[in-house]
């Protein structure tokens, strides 16, 4: 039987949008699902993303936009009904929720991300076949990073830590959603 919470980190995928992108900063996590009726689309993968953040993470969220407000960066706020919020999300490109802007949406992927003054940063949700069966797909969450100036330095030494600990947990959550 295989094991749909196994997290691995990996490589971006090479279909990705995003494979021939130059970027300062890229990290790729990959889990598996199964998916018996194929039923399964980059939709509601992209709805599960907002719904997978450990709950810790919502503080460190409210705590980053505290602190970046005060050098004018972006900041989002909490959706006062997140499930008609998500409810009426397509997932389509210039759809909108929080910080997160739909910049590519196929079959296989969908690319949320934002730009901001001190750096741009795109997150892929790339649905694949698996190796190992016809009904098990891979999912790979990849972070890419493009910094502007010295500010979006500063401003990721702290975050990179959490984030690599926030990603794995989402996808993880993901796949318990999947099931």
């Amino acid at each position: 039987m295989t094991n749909t919470r196994e997290i691995k980190t990996c490589s971006l995928p090479k279909h990705s949008v995003l494979y021939h992108t130059h970027f300062e900063y890229t990290d790729s996590f990959q889990g598996s699902f199964v998916d018996h009726e194929n039923k399964i689309t980059v939709t509601d993968i992209g709805k599960y993303f907002f719904t997978s953040a450990p709950k810790w993470s919502e503080h460190l969220i409210e705590l980053r936009n505290r602190l970046v407000s005060i050098f004018g960066l972006k900041t989002s706020r909490k959706p006062k009904n997140r499930e008609a919020m998500l409810k009426n999300f397509t997932c389509e490109p210039n759809d909108k929720i929080g910080l997160f802007t739909v910049f590519h949406k196929d079959e296989n992927e969908v690319v949320l991300g934002e730009d901001d003054k001190h750096l741009n940063f795109r997150i892929s949700l790339y649905k694949a076949e698996s190796l190992r069966g016809k009904d098990t797909k891979s999912l790979t969450i990849s972070t890419t990073v493009k910094f502007h100036n010295w500010l979006g330095r500063l401003y990721f030494m702290p975050v990179k830590p959490f984030h690599r600990l926030i990603v794995p947990r989402m996808l993880k959550g993901i796949l318990k959603q999947m099931e």
